[in-house]
């Protein structure tokens, strides 16, 4: 389990996290959302021993960080913002370093280099000093160094910061294989991240904690949820006719979409759909919404920076 209880960071009449308190626990991939500047990496590194709290504690299995941070980070596997590394080492060199580092055992340093490379595909690049690397695949030994000693926790900051489409399908596909024994927090500012990998969400902004729920539970306030949307020839007439039906609070038509409001719960889409083909009209694209999380990321951030 993590614990933050309280935890607060200042420097000078400045407030980076202000008075955070939550716990997470093993099978949970929290997803740490908050505008650039909102607390994110300095909670982080408070968490992981790197920043003494200026009040408040954080506890790793019961271990107060602060207090006994070698201890703490023994469970823990931390992949910092940047992924700082020693650029004149090959991959393997690294890796073997971090292993040994981790206090892993002489005998079992090559099988966990071994592991560490196989599940991050870097057997290519396993000889190439990390500074002639390209930034995805920096990123890749930084998250291979994390998982080395098989830690209890994974605290990443931006886990596929620089990665292409493919490296963030493998990465996130590594995240979701290892979630269910371990605490996995990532903090990143790409929601379909967020969606695809995680089953908490925590927002904070100006260092406070605003929200704190699934995904499916954030994106449930969402104005979009159980909207409909859709791409129709005459939109305009279309949305004047939808728009005479009581299932229809509001019609809204933007960029070529007509996007429905719904007057209730349920109804909206049977009603739309029997409007479709009553009237014959041309449609090239139907879904019902089950809500935006970048909308209520912008709502609920917005809310915070106007107090």
């Amino acid at each position: 389990m993590i614990e933050a209880k309280s935890l607060c960071k200042r420097y000078g009449s400045f407030t980076a996290v202000n008075n955070l308190s939550f716990t997470v626990e093993a099978g949970q991939v929290l997803g740490f959302l908050g505008p650039n500047g909102a607390g994110k990496s300095t909670t982080m590194k408070m968490l992981t021993g790197f920043l003494r709290p200026t009040s408040g504690t954080a506890l790793v299995n019961g271990i107060d960080v602060a207090e006994d941070s070698v201890a703490a980070r023994m469970h823990i596997g931390y992949l910092p913002e940047g992924a700082p590394s020693y650029g004149e080492m090959t991959v393997r060199q690294f890796l073997a370093f971090i292993a040994r580092a981790r206090l892993i055992g002489s005998r079992e340093v090559a099988g966990s280099v071994d592991k560490a490379i196989d599940k991050l595909n870097l057997s290519a690049v396993s000889q190439q000093p990390i500074e002639t690397l390209s930034k995805g695949f920096k990123r890749r030994v930084g998250l291979a160094q994390a998982i080395i000693h098989d830690p209890q926790i994974l605290i990443l900051d931006e886990p596929t910061d620089g990665l292409d489409p493919n490296q963030k399908h493998e990465v996130r596909h590594l995240i979701q294989d290892m979630a269910h024994d371990k605490i996995i927090i990532i903090s990143t500012h790409i929601l379909e991240e967020v969606e695809a990998v995680c089953n908490r969400v925590m927002i904070i902004a100006d260092g406070k904690l605003l929200a704190d729920d699934t995904p499916h539970g954030l994106i449930a306030h969402s104005r979009y949820h159980r909207s409909v949307s859709m791409v129709v020839e005459g939109a305009e007439r279309v949305a004047s006719v939808l728009s005479e039906l009581p299932e229809v609070a509001k019609a809204e038509l933007r960029d070529g979409e007509l996007t429905l409001f719904p007057a209730a719960e349920s109804g909206l889409f049977e009603a739309i759909t029997n409007a479709i083909t009553d009237n014959q009209w041309e449609v090239s694209a139907l879904r019902l919404e089950a809500g935006r999380l970048d909308e209520v990321f912008r709502s609920i951030t917005r809310v915070e920076a106007a107090s």
